[in-house]
């Protein structure tokens, strides 16, 4: 592995745009929405993925572990921007893939493949007990020693890393939206904010109080200034329907501003919703976070789903 240009790259991100979003809505509420662009960081890995990997990589070149290991679906921004890492900087990566191989492989496993990454693929049924003592150690025998990353990225260095985000946005802010799969990044965000500042998460996928718990798993102590909110979820994980595609697709020609319907679209859509609705005080500011996954829509135009 290449220890000094990994340290390299991760040492200063690069200064991404907080692009204000000039909308008739937002004038008439009396309130200001800011995006801010992580989606521009690079094109591979981008977004929270910078962050959740940044001390993961560095904690693995620290041991001297050259395999990591990670979980993730078929189309997953994670698996994505682990393979494409593992190649920058010498390791060797495995991806446990959810759910059965399918031939030809979809854009997303196309790209890690071709990164080096190697898959394995786990039944939903076994998928579900992926951190369990009888997975771990079939994966063990499998393959050796690694370093095992958490699906989506999310553990306690992730935590660490997404925490530095708020270090990036110059503005005094009331509130700070971040879309929630699997809750590293809200909880970074609620680990580096004052109490002033209200943090909240929209969940993209259905039935997910349980994110709460997972969120005050990952922060080291009690903290109060955040909240899910569980209601933009359009059906499910990775699901959508055609007001959301309008949505995205106007926000796009409006703003010149990408967004893909699995995590950003909801969490943009979420907030302008709550703003027609009056939830934000008037003079309120408001900064989205844009978490980049924009991989993922040649997929989903691929299956004619955009």
């Amino acid at each position: 592995m290449n220890k000094k240009e990994l340290l390299n790259y991760f040492d200063s991100p690069p200064v991404t745009p907080l692009q204000e979003i000039n909308d008739e809505l937002f004038n008439e509420k009396n309130i200001r929405l800011f995006i801010k662009r992580d989606d521009l960081i690079d094109n591979f890995i981008n977004g929270n993925k910078y962050f959740k990997l940044k001390y993961n990589l560095i904690e693995a070149a620290k041991d001297n572990i050259n395999t990591l290991l990670s979980f993730g679906g078929a189309y997953s921004n994670h698996i994505y921007s682990l393979a494409f890492a593992g190649k920058k900087f010498g390791f060797k990566t495995i991806g446990v893939i959810r759910g059965e191989e399918h031939l030809p492989l979809n854009p997303t496993l196309q790209f890690a493949k071709e990164c080096g990454m190697e898959f394995y693929y786990l039944s939903r049924s076994d998928y579900r007990k992926k951190y369990s003592d009888e997975i771990i150690s079939l994966l063990h025998k499998e393959f050796g020693d690694f370093y095992l990353i958490p699906e989506g990225g999310s553990n306690n260095l992730a935590v660490n890393g997404c925490s530095e985000i708020l270090q990036r946005i110059d503005i005094d802010y009331n509130y700070l939206f971040c879309a929630c799969g699997t809750g590293g990044t809200l909880a970074g965000f609620i680990k580096g904010a004052d109490s002033e500042k209200k943090i909240i998460g929209i969940a993209v996928l259905k039935n997910a109080s349980f994110l709460f718990d997972e969120v005050k798993k990952l922060l080291a102590s009690e903290k109060f200034n955040w909240e899910i909110l569980l209601d933009y979820h359009f059906g499910g994980y990775a699901k959508f329907n055609t007001e959301l595609v309008k949505f995205i697709k106007s926000f796009e020609t409006k703003f010149n501003i990408q967004l893909e319907p699995i995590y950003t679209g909801k969490l943009i859509y979420a907030i302008y919703d709550l703003a027609k609705k009056n939830y934000f005080k008037p003079g309120s500011i408001i900064v989205a976070y844009h978490s980049g996954g924009l991989q993922g829509l040649e997929g989903l135009r691929q299956r004619n789903l955009l």
